[in-house]
């Protein structure tokens, strides 16, 4: 029996040479160690043996099944080896070829210039806040002076989710967060974002778009600030050249409140398509924080003011780069998005 267990290893060797795939080298061990093979029938005939031959017999079985098994993982590993390197051989790479040209991706036009404001009032010592998009009745309406029920609401038609959420209508939320986190301290930050309205889409209007609303709120402040910080702001994305007119309009949140126009960067002020032949353009509202914002916020009027303002960037980016469909923000065309 032993001798013959001695043979069974020299086939093994050879029919594992032989083996050239997994599958093979598994059919070989089931040959050798299944339940039919010649080593199942040896340990069979182990009850006919003294205690003596079965000691043998046992060491030498496990011995062979060591073996077999140490012969089965070298030959697998070879089998493995060979498969990489017939594979590196295939896909060798030539060198010499000229590489492939991999088009490089440019910044979304909204991004641009949402960029260039923030990185102009940061120039200007001002913090870049932000607040939640799913927002809260109270801090989108309530605490900006407009309570449940007020008119001015339906100036902001909304997506509810449920009475007291909804999907803010402007990043003016995240003034308030912020002048409730800053417990009576002065604030001077920008809020961008997205913002969103129940308008019906077309070349002018989203149910969803992008703003930068402003907040400055400290001791003395004036209207004057206001307009000096906006002139800034418009000489600096419209050109040196341009007039700025500010005029009365109404804002819940702020007393007194100014719409911001520019004079007409196509025309110059003569009056064209563009500005509807009045020389003049609207780029965004602004005005005084109203005293009782800054009484829900734990200000005193008395002592404590400031501004606030909100523009649309898709807005200044169409005046900007003479886009006319606010749609094309949105569509994801790389003809439109490859010319910024």
């Amino acid at each position: 029996m032993l001798e013959k267990l001695l043979s069974l290893k020299n086939q093994v060797v050879n029919d594992l040479k032989k083996a050239n795939t997994i599958n093979e080298v598994n059919e070989t061990k089931a040959a050798y160690l299944g339940k039919k093979s010649p080593l199942q029938e040896l340990m069979s005939k182990m009850r006919d043996l003294s205690v003596e031959e079965r000691k043998e017999l046992g060491k030498a079985a496990n011995e062979f099944r060591a073996f077999v098994e140490k012969e089965l993982s070298k030959r697998i590993t070879e089998i493995n080896e060979e498969a990489i390197n017939k594979r590196l051989e295939s896909e060798t790479i030539d060198v010499t070829l000229p590489g492939r040209k991999f088009r490089t991706g440019t910044i979304h036009p909204l991004r641009k210039i949402t960029r260039e404001i923030e990185d102009f009032f940061l120039g200007m010592g001002y913090k870049i806040e932000e607040g939640p998009e799913i927002e809260l009745d109270q801090y989108n309406f309530e605490m900006l002076n407009l309570p449940k029920g007020h008119p001015a609401r339906e100036m902001q038609d909304s997506f509810y989710i449920d009475e007291n959420t909804l999907l803010r209508t402007h990043t003016s939320p995240v003034q308030v967060r912020t002048l409730l986190k800053a417990k009576g301290e002065p604030v001077k930050i920008i809020c961008p974002g997205k913002v969103y309205r129940r308008d019906n889409d077309d070349a002018t209007h989203s149910h969803q778009f992008m703003q930068i609303e402003g907040l400055v709120v400290d001791k003395d402040i004036t209207l004057a600030d206001l307009k000096g910080t906006l002139t800034m702001l418009c000489k600096k994305m419209f050109g040196e050249n341009l007039e700025i007119r500010f005029r009365p309009s109404f804002f819940p949140f702020t007393e007194p409140s100014v719409e911001v126009d520019v004079t007409c960067f196509k025309c110059n002020g003569a009056g064209c398509s563009l500005c509807k032949s009045s020389g003049w353009i609207e780029v965004l509202g602004a005005g005084m924080v109203h005293p009782n914002v800054l009484r829900m916020a734990g200000y005193d009027p008395k002592v404590y003011q400031g501004f606030a303002f909100g523009l649309g960037i898709e807005r200044f980016s169409m005046l900007m780069n003479s886009i006319d469909d606010i749609r094309h923000f949105y569509t994801n065309d790389p003809r439109f998005l490859r010319q910024f």
